[in-house]
């Protein structure tokens, strides 16, 4: 009978250990009902068995303290498989994601919501792609133009994408109409104010002096707002609540301009040039908690968003940059009659890459001297902390920056990938070097991108633009620590890289080219621009990239009077 006790109690703490290594996580219904049984006997009052349990008092006692040690185990166990759990944890119906960090209490619910800024070939795609995948998010679509509201409300309120001859048709999309902000001179005029040209002939000065005096006297009014609202609530004030609280309604043609409800999630495709003045009816939308993803071409995009709508980093929003590679058109044709059709030409990738944030102490969290001072707040790191060393806040932009990257790489016809920092860096410069030969040439001599080749005259071109374009990237100080930066952005290697890509699309047009056709604003300026200021940064004149760029600007400036003084014939007179 001893015997047997005493193998009975090496099985059960046998099992006991298979349970303590997580067993229990993916047991069966068998398994599931022997832990239940066990518990419900581990909880049972033991019965006296008079003098045998006097024989043996020391092997029941064994048996207790392993028993209570291996629950407590099995507790330590389970919690520490949870913390390594994924942070988004998809609930049984799959309409929400719920944060769990050790630190502090997980929020009750994250914003599902994703708004789209730009309607162009490129947002159709995104959006039409995003309303396919399993349980997708709602999507908002914000237009910047009343005509393309109303295209929406008359029509079948769906958006179409061609895909080798077939045709599909995807709606379930909410709609807000951009709010008009006038803007001049650098000051943002609200409704009912005085604008800048009108104090300029009150004040009897030129409209320049006149918007230096508005600025001094909205300064001084702050200030002075300021300085009768008590210390300690300005400090005590919690950044959510600012986001949380909208500024009054204005009232604009349609309700559906009327929202002023937080964006936690937004996706910007317009073009570059356009994208500070599209973000500035948002800015009272945006702030710390949320995350913008720009998919877009041409770099420093970024800078001039930080620049003139968030110069204060506590107030910034998570930056994603994205780099695309699908090839989407949109036929003249069928623009006038369906603005909301694309043709998906070309399958690609985009490569998606959380940007570097700086680290701010929060208000409500102390600070916390065993803690690294040293720390850059521009390393790749700094963004990739642990969750439960930031604050309220900080995990709230956490949590929309790791939910909008989780939702666009789920997203299997758009092939999204993510990457570090450093190597999304690298990637978007390989497509600026490659961006800065092809759309600038294209565009001044109207020719497709495999025109440019076999052409003597401007593969010397090219060569003289690409010498300078990798001088620059080779002298970034972001790219000192990198291996194999001068082999990677050789100037042999990058015109590998023109001429591979312009034989691989020669029959295609760049966008640049369509942009000045169309008289619409270009790119060259973040992209053949954004290769001369760092060149300045770096003390590397870029000429011949300076030359382009001027270039392409005056051509585009001719294309746009004459779009302008054309006069719309609807009938045909030689007929």
């Amino acid at each position: 009978m001893l015997r047997w006790q005493v193998d009975r109690g090496v099985i059960c703490l046998q099992q006991q250990q298979r349970r303590t290594r997580g067993y229990a996580w993916w047991a069966g219904p068998d398994q599931e009902r022997d832990q239940e049984r066990d518990q419900e006997r581990d909880q049972e009052p033991r019965k006296t068995e008079g003098p045998r349990q006097q024989q043996q008092p020391g092997l029941e006692s064994l048996m207790e303290a392993s028993a209570r040690q291996s629950r407590q185990e099995r507790k330590e166990v389970d919690g520490g498989m949870e913390k390594e759990q994924d942070p988004f944890i998809e609930s049984g119906s799959g309409d929400m994601y719920e944060t769990d960090y050790s630190a502090a209490p997980a929020p009750a619910q994250l914003p599902r919501r994703i708004h789209m800024l730009g309607t162009g070939s490129i947002g159709k795609l995104v959006a039409h792609s995003l309303r396919g995948i399993p349980n997708p998010p709602p999507i908002s679509l914000i237009f910047h133009r009343y005509r393309l509201l109303e295209a929406w409300e008359q029509g079948k309120k769906v958006i179409t994408i061609e895909d080798s001859g077939h045709q599909e048709q995807r709606g379930g999309f909410d709609v807000e109409l951009l709010p008009q902000v006038k803007k001049q001179h650098g000051i943002i005029i609200e409704d009912g104010e005085e604008d800048v040209y009108e104090a300029a002939e009150r004040l009897g000065v030129r409209p320049a002096e006149a918007a230096d005096l508005i600025r001094r006297d909205r300064e001084e009014r702050q200030r002075d707002e300021e300085s009768t609202d008590s210390q300690t609530e300005i400090e005590q004030q919690d950044e959510s609540d600012q986001l949380a609280t909208p500024p009054p309604r204005r009232r604009y043609r349609g309700d559906y301009a009327k929202r002023n409800e937080p964006i936690h999630n937004l996706i910007v495709t317009t073009k570059a040039p356009l994208t500070v003045s599209a973000l500035l009816p948002l800015r009272h939308r945006l702030g710390p908690q949320s995350t913008i993803c720009f998919l877009q071409n041409g770099m420093g995009v970024v800078d001039e968003v930080n620049k003139q709508l968030f110069p204060r980093e506590e107030d910034r929003p998570n930056y994603v940059q994205g780099i695309i590679t699908h090839g989407v058109n949109v036929p003249p044709a069928v623009a006038e009659r369906d603005p909301f059709y694309a043709v998906h030409a070309g399958h690609g990738t985009i490569a998606l890459g959380l940007l570097p944030r700086a680290e701010t102490k929060s208000q409500d969290q102390p600070s916390q001297p065993e803690q690294d001072d040293n720390t850059s707040s521009t390393s790749p790191s700094s963004s990739a902390s642990p969750p439960s060393q930031r604050s309220e806040v900080q995990r709230e932009a956490w949590n929309t920056a790791r939910y909008l990257l989780r939702t666009l790489t789920r997203t299997p016809v758009l092939a999204a990938v993510g990457f570090p920092p450093t190597e999304l860096l690298q990637q978007q410069l390989e497509k600026l070097a490659v961006n800065s030969i092809l759309n600038p040439l294209t565009a001044l001599i109207d020719s497709r991108n495999g025109d440019i080749l076999h052409n003597f005259a401007l593969t010397r071109t090219m060569r003289l633009m690409l010498a300078e374009t990798s001088l620059v990237i080779r002298s970034l100080p972001e790219l000192h620590a990198l291996p194999n930066v001068d082999v990677r952005f050789s100037a042999s290697r990058l015109e590998t890289l023109v001429v591979s890509v312009a034989h691989q699309t020669r029959d295609n047009i760049s966008s640049m080219l369509a942009d000045v056709r169309g008289g619409r604003r270009t790119e060259v300026e973040f992209i053949n621009g954004y290769i001369v200021r760092r060149g300045e940064e770096m003390g590397v004149k870029c000429v011949v990239n300076y030359a382009m760029m001027q270039a392409v600007l005056g051509k585009s400036l001719i294309t746009q009077r004459e779009v302008g003084d054309d006069v719309p014939v609807r009938v045909d007179l030689n007929g």
